[in-house]
């Protein structure tokens, strides 16, 4: 078996037992959610039109996003434990943690994890402001503090200061490296919480970005890259096996900031930041159609360009059924990935 063969295998195995662990993981997660009332609770104070249309899931468990992270730290601890004592095996060839291109990416995903597991928790026993959880400018605080490790861990301990433009080259810039990560990963990680808005929609669309970004990886040899993106993506199928409408569970703010904290910094590994546009393309969608109508409101005395914000909320209040939404923003996604893909890949 040759050496490209081997990672393909390697990818495919890893990302099929990511799926079937959170498979096994998930009746006994949710089955806790339902014993302990660990539910969402839909605020009333926001836009009347998001409260009518999202107030029958009042109650349904959160922190969902537990299941993904979890599948993949025991994953990654149990090759770990092969690797320790079983070195010549089979099965220690295919751990893939790795100080270059998975422990940050691994570092930043459980910090931001336990970060949103924490905001989750007070929203559920009401504590915070209204009752709902971390203030914003406190969220993007701790988001940023998070943001700037990763940026300084880039500079300093990767010697890394390298930005790729498609099509016009790779520029080394110094120390404004750090203010360039900290935006892509803060710009990304609320874009991706944005987006976790409806059932389904932010597990389908962070399954075609990490996928997206495990054929980059590979493209460009990050074997182990491209299987951490590879696990996660099979975690996110499962995921979506009980996310899709009617949700069994939501993702929460434990799954979504995790996963658009690790998305961006993954982007950075593979020098293929200026191409997120393209693959998180919903996800900045959504993101811009939240300030857009802040801007206008404040702007132009209330006045709104939206029904209501996020943008898949807009579509909803137009009559479109959440299901049809999810599905378009799904395919949407999916084309826009690959395009994403295409330029990275010729804009070498």
């Amino acid at each position: 078996m040759n050496e490209v063969t081997f990672q393909v295998v390697r990818i495919l195995s890893l990302a099929f037992g990511a799926f079937a662990l959170a498979m096994i993981i998930t009746p006994y997660w949710t089955n806790i959610l339902f014993k302990y009332r660990l539910g969402k609770q839909i605020r009333t104070e926001g836009s009347p039109i998001f409260t009518s249309m999202h107030k029958g899931k009042e109650g349904t468990p959160t922190m969902g996003g537990v299941i993904i992270w979890a599948a993949l730290l025991i994953i990654i601890i149990a090759l770990a434990i092969v690797e320790r004592f079983y070195p010549a095996s089979f099965f220690a060839k295919l751990g893939f943690l790795s100080r270059p291109q998975t422990l940050l990416p691994l570092g930043v995903l459980i910090f931001s994890a336990i970060i949103g597991l924490g905001d989750d928790l007070m929203g559920v026993f009401h504590i915070g402001p209204k009752g709902g959880g971390l203030k914003m400018r406190h969220r993007i605080i701790l988001y940023t503090i998070v943001a700037l490790i990763a940026a300084l861990w880039f500079f300093f301990k990767l010697d890394w200061d390298l930005v790729k433009i498609p099509f016009l080259g790779t520029f080394n810039i110094g120390w404004m490296y750090i203010p360039f990560a900290v935006f892509v990963i803060v710009a990304t990680s609320f874009s991706v919480n944005e987006s976790d808005g409806l059932d389904g929609l932010a597990g389908g669309l962070m399954l075609t970005a990490f996928a997206g970004y495990g054929v980059i990886a590979f493209s460009e040899g990050r074997y182990d890259l491209a299987v951490f993106c590879g696990v996660i993506t099979g975690t996110l199928v499962s995921f979506l096996w009980f996310n899709i409408h009617p949700a069994r569970f939501f993702m929460g703010d434990t799954g979504a900031m995790p996963l658009g904290v690790t998305l961006a910094v993954i982007a950075l590994l593979t020098n293929a930041a200026f191409v997120l546009p393209f693959i998180a393309f919903v996800p900045m969608i959504e993101s811009a159609s939240v300030i857009i109508q802040v801007l206008s409101k404040k702007l132009r005395n209330g006045k709104k360009v939206f029904l209501s914000a996020p943008i898949h909320h807009h579509f909803q209040a137009k009559g479109w059924p959440e299901t049809k939404v999810t599905e378009r923003f799904w395919i949407i996604s999916g084309v826009m990935c690959a395009i994403g893909i295409i330029v990275q890949l010729l804009g070498k």
